[in-house]
């Protein structure tokens, strides 16, 4: 699907390919991510966008296309365009014997931050997430959104441009959940940009003002959600998109 690029995207991909063996991840996908927005990267299971997401962070390499974040190319300037990105992965990758504060510090000194800008930067995203009383205890005693929260701590304490987030609030509880989209409005609002990978339509219908569907390696349909949705639950438009049908199960008659 071809849209026009935009001027000012903190994300731009452009003929995206990607093959495992004789499977065809990804088919020349292109996309443009809008400064500012948080947008939903939404498809079914195998359609791609896991590859994709894993593509702009460096942990898979593509077999065509670009990839650029903030200006940085990431097959080219890879440290530039991961200086510019954090990003929470599913499933999750912590450090289980680190306390929380090791963890989120150790990642500074990754990002090559100053000692006490870390510590003072850990100490506040803790207190904002909530999780200052047990910051000092090991990550294998986390419940699993408090490893949610640990994660997104980590990958906005060198401040971002970009935030990638792969099924976020799976298996998070509402009050962390709360928790967790109060720092995502408090990132955008200081000029970031979130792009949410999920299943949840119901949750990127909330919390989205951008999406882009993925199906079968390709991007099908992308803009803003009330364009996409025009009255409709984004469910129903995703899967006429997608072009989905019903599961027969008069075969399973025994079931009532």
């Amino acid at each position: 699907m071809w849209a026009p690029p935009l001027a000012d995207a903190p994300l731009r991909i452009r003929g995206l390919t990607k093959w495992f063996g004789d499977k065809q991840a990804l088919d020349e996908l292109s996309l443009d991510v809008p400064a500012g927005s948080c947008f939903g990267l939404v498809g079914p299971n195998g359609s791609g966008k896991s590859t994709t997401v894993r593509s702009i962070v460096g942990l898979v390499r593509p077999d065509g296309g670009s990839i650029e974040v903030c200006g940085h190319d990431v097959g080219t300037d890879t440290q530039g365009a991961r200086a510019a990105t954090g990003v929470v992965l599913d499933p999750l990758q912590l450090f289980e014997r680190l306390t929380a504060r090791e963890f989120v510090r150790t990642m500074g000194d990754l990002r090559g931050l100053d000692d006490e800008v870390s510590s003072g930067r850990a100490d506040q995203l803790f207190v904002a997430l909530q999780l200052i009383d047990d910051a000092d205890r090991p990550i294998s005693g986390y419940s699993h959104g408090m490893r949610k929260k640990t994660a997104l701590a980590a990958a906005l304490l060198h401040r971002p441009r970009l935030l990638l987030l792969d099924e976020p609030f799976e298996g998070v509880d509402p009050v962390s959940a709360r928790t967790m989209r109060s720092m995502l409005d408090r990132f955008r609002s200081g000029g970031g940009t979130v792009v949410l990978s999920s299943h949840v339509m119901d949750l990127v219908e909330r919390l989205c003002d951008h999406i882009g569907v993925i199906h079968q390696g390709r991007v099908v349909a992308t803009g803003t959600t009330e364009e996409l949705r025009r009255g409709r639950r984004l469910e129903d438009v995703f899967i006429d998109v997608v072009g989905a049908t019903d599961s027969d199960t008069t075969s399973l008659d025994w079931l009532g």
